[in-house]
């Protein structure tokens, strides 16, 4: 008989301030500023800014974003977009469907020559800079290069050469091995470098990217979209054939937004407007409001509203409002919980692992393949267009209970966050599951063209589904991502608690100290 492993994080209470996010070294640096008196704002920049170097083949300052921010006090919620936008120079005649791969709504047509995906070509102006300067200047207590503070020490000390790091380079190593500069960053003979099994272990220096981020920090955020900082992203690009220009990172801003709200289960749901997860969460919280079960969050019968609905949601979204993205989608996300209950929930992306794979030369910055989110077939609603923002998968939420901040949450793994945030928010508000074991409880993905079931959910969903769906039953590993990659944190009381993925082995909660 083969042994039975039972893998199990536990959740994190405090009265203090929380982070929770999918790297620790980020976590604590967040958790750092909330223990010298910061506040949510200031963590999570602090902790988006240093998963940029020490997980950066997920998320960065060459991609963007959406944040949310509940205020603990009177429960104001504000939502920020700074999400990448098109080159406004492009043709979308550049980016020609091959012929005989028509798709359908859950299974999009490839591009001739990957363009949309990998390369100069796919990469759109990123937001991320921008919208970090503009939430901490509306919100935060720091200064932006009190924030670039431990990304720069990180950036100084090099990308540290563990199992996983290595797992990640040597999943991508073929796509970094098509740039030279990506190549002689990540690799070793164009091969993933070895950990090293003796001794104080090995790095990655990163002299440019840390030199980059000591400028940002002297000259302030302006200079990555029209100073020093600028003039080295364009020349990169346009030397690689990107057509972005100096004039149009010059125009990025960030939008401030009222957020999308539904009421679900004695609680406000608050997430992104536009164009994010966010109308589809409201939709399919919409149907299960009235359709999800009470006979227990993991049988059969609430799998199957579960996939009623998302499926419903997903197709609605696909329909009429587009959806570019048919590849695998890497993104991070970042719950915070200060001391007064004031919450943000942040999630930032590169879009697909290591983004376009392009490292640029003069500043070590790993860029965004944001035109992958574009429906590469003409004349659809979110067909790849000049100077546009794309369809985004990212779906935050802030959660408020009788006018205050009750749960932050988000996930990581592309057309997959949507449904994972769906089912994780309903096991807490509908079922009234701890965060602990609703991040463990087996779930269900409906967002492509068959329903996955977490091979470990009962016997009666698979079976239950498959009466109307095509079901396929699967392991919930660590590579490939099948069922997203989520972070929380909840207000208890006046207790603060958070919750990081139970699967992903450097995901974790970090503690504010007294």
């Amino acid at each position: 008989m083969g042994e039975h492993w039972v893998v199990r994080k536990r959740e994190v209470r405090s009265a203090g301030g929380l982070v929770a996010c999918q790297n620790w070294l980020a976590a604590e640096s967040g958790a750092a500023v909330l223990s010298r008196g910061g506040n949510a704002m200031d963590a999570a920049v602090t902790t988006a800014l240093t998963l940029s170097v020490v997980e950066p083949w997920l998320s960065g300052v060459g991609g963007g974003g959406f944040l949310l921010r509940a205020d603990g006090r009177d429960g104001q919620v504000d939502a920020l977009d700074f999400n990448v936008r098109s080159s406004r120079n492009i043709d979308p005649a550049g980016y020609p469907v091959l012929p005989g791969r028509d798709g359908d709504w859950f299974d999009w047509p490839q591009v001739r020559e990957d363009r949309n995906l990998i390369g100069y070509s796919s990469i759109c102006v990123p937001g991320a800079i921008a919208g970090l300067v503009a939430a901490l200047e509306r919100f935060g207590t720091i200064s932006f290069a009190d924030a670039l503070q431990p990304a720069i020490e990180h950036a100084r000390k090099g990308l540290a050469l563990d199992w996983f790091t290595v797992l990640c380079l040597a999943i991508d190593a073929e796509g970094l091995g098509r740039f030279p500069a990506s190549s002689a960053l990540f690799l070793k003979d164009g091969r993933a470098p070895r950990v090293q099994e003796i001794g104080p272990g090995s790095t990655i220096p990163m002299p440019r990217k840390a030199a980059m981020l000591e400028r940002l920090a002297k000259a302030g955020g302006r200079d990555f979209y029209e100073g020093e900082i600028a003039a080295l992203i364009v020349r990169d690009l346009q030397a690689g054939g990107s057509r972005i220009d100096l004039s149009e990172l010059r125009d990025y801003e960030p939008q401030w937004h009222a957020p999308l709200q539904a009421d679900y289960r004695g609680l406000t749901i608050n997430a992104m407007p536009g164009l994010s997860g966010g109308p589809t969460l409201v939709g399919a919280l919409s149907e299960l409001d009235t359709s999800l079960p009470v006979d227990g969050p993991l049988s059969g019968k609430t799998a199957l509203a579960f996939a009623r609905a998302m499926r419903r949601a997903s197709e609605h979204r696909l329909r009429t409002l587009g959806h570019g993205s048919n590849g695998e989608s890497c993104t991070t996300h970042i719950s915070v919980v200060d001391r007064d209950g004031t919450m943000v929930s942040l999630t930032n992306t590169l879009l697909s692992r290591f983004g376009s794979k392009v490292v640029l030369p003069s500043t070590d910055m790993l860029m965004n393949n944001g035109m992958m989110w574009f429906d590469p077939r003409p004349g659809q609603p979110n067909s790849i267009a000049p100077g546009v923002r794309p369809l985004a998968n990212m779906c935050p939420i802030i959660a408020t209970a009788d006018g205050r901040p009750k749960l932050a949450l988000g996930a990581a793994g592309g057309r997959q966050i949507m449904p994972a945030v769906t089912q994780i928010l309903s096991y807490v508000a509908a079922f009234g599951l701890s965060l602990e074991d609703a991040l463990h409880a087996p779930r269900i993905d409906a967002s492509g063209v068959k329903l996955r079931v977490n091979e470990k959910a009962r016997p009666d969903v698979a079976s239950r589904l498959g009466e109307e769906f095509p079901v396929e039953i699967i392991a919930d590993t660590l590579y490939p991502v099948s069922f997203a990659i989520a972070s929380a944190v909840m207000r208890d009381g006046n207790e603060n608690v958070g919750m990081a993925h139970p699967n992903h082995p450097l995901a974790a909660v970090g503690a504010e100290r007294a």
